[in-house]
């Protein structure tokens, strides 16, 4: 059969074959005969260019300063001890009111006497009786007239009653009882007309003339100190004194991994409270430390504090931080190069790693100050 039969016999067949011929036509026209008109391929395309994050930089240097370690603690009397009762009796009298400073050997309370000066006179002049007993028997012994059993007996009588004398003394003296050393009075369990037996509390006293303040060392900070180092003990109450560590643990608390340590300051007028919260502040040697702003600050999303420098090839890097000292004109922190080149305009908006634009650089200065924006 021939094409123009077969086109004849299927007229759609010829219209689709009329269309693609059109086609190719126009398609082999418009290249061929117009050299202006040239097809870009993607290999031919420019690359487009990609635009770095501009941020500005200040170029630090680390500075020699003191590391001050900083740990918060309470503040506690040198010592506190319950004052009790050693004999029996019914208290007539008390002394130092609750909270009242004392010296050593004031009265807190007494207690009923009774018969204790009779008994103590009575004590008296039984050891004086045995003793001119004794006497007489020694000189009745040089004659031969006393033997050596009969000095033995009196001699036992004689250090019976002089045991006497000394218990008749001591029941009398605890009486009255007495402040056990310098300080203040925090509680009296008795009143006028109670009555005691030996072992009953009758008051808690404190010494307060010294204050020991006690917190916890983390592990990386206890090599830096031993007892004797000079502190800041600083109240809640804004009270500072100067004191010494006078005790550090040489095992760390088996849950917290910390180091107990204990701080004496002097308290010689009791103005300092006890039981508050202090912080102590303990000169841990030397560092090198770059002075900021705390805008500078950046957080990871791990939780760690750090500031954003550039290195060498103008990328970002994350410098990890400890915070070594704090002031009203800035922070003193560990962590960064020795020299640093500190991003303190658009830290808030690039990554570590990134490659960025450090125009406008800064000449160095005290402190770096940064405005993210």
């Amino acid at each position: 059969m021939s094409i123009g039969r077969t086109l004849a016999a299927k007229p759609w067949l010829s219209a689709l074959v009329i269309l693609a011929f059109v086609a190719v036509w126009m398609f082999s026209g418009t290249v061929d005969n117009d050299p202006g008109v040239k097809i870009n391929t993607v290999r031919d395309m420019p690359a487009e260019k990609t635009e770095l994050r501009t941020v500005q930089v200040q170029i630090l240097q680390a500075e020699p300063i003191i590391r001050y370690i900083h740990v918060y603690g309470r503040s506690a009397p040198a010592r506190t001890v319950e004052v009790k009762a050693e004999t029996n009796g019914r208290v007539v009298a008390t002394g130092i009111d609750r909270g009242q400073s004392a010296s050593k050997g004031k009265i807190i309370a007494r207690l009923d006497l009774r018969d204790r000066r009779a008994r103590l006179a009575q004590a008296k002049a039984s050891v004086k009786e045995y003793e001119t007993s004794y006497n007489a028997q020694l000189k009745l012994q040089s004659n031969g007239y006393v033997s050596e059993t009969e000095i033995a007996e009196i001699v036992a009588k004689l250090e019976g009653a002089r045991t006497e004398l000394v218990r008749a003394e001591l029941d009398l003296e605890y009486m009255t009882i007495r402040t056990p050393y310098d300080g203040a009075l925090a509680t009296r369990e008795v009143e006028v007309g109670d009555f005691v037996r030996a072992g009953d509390v009758i008051a808690n006293f404190i010494d307060n003339t010294k204050l020991i303040v006690s917190a916890s060392l983390a592990e990386q900070d206890a090599q830096h100190i031993t007892i004797g180092d000079n502190a800041t003990a600083i109240l809640v109450t804004g009270q500072e004194v100067a004191g010494q560590i006078r005790y550090i643990s040489p095992v760390a608390d088996l849950s917290t991994r910390t180091f107990a340590v204990e701080l004496e300051v002097p308290n010689p007028d009791g103005t300092l409270p006890a039981g508050v919260t202090t912080e102590i502040q303990i000169a841990g040697g030397v560092a090198l430390a770059h002075k900021i702003s705390p805008s500078l600050l950046t957080l990871e999303t791990d939780g760690t504090i750090g500031v954003k420098t550039l290195d060498n090839q103008d990328r970002v890097v994350f410098n990890p931080i400890e915070i070594t000292r704090s002031q009203t004109d800035g922070i003193w922190v560990t962590g960064l190069p020795e020299t640093a080149r500190i991003i303190i305009v658009g830290q808030g908006y690039v990554l570590a790693g990134q490659l960025v634009d450090p125009s406008n650089k800064l000449v160095p200065t005290a402190v770096a100050s940064g405005v993210d924006k």
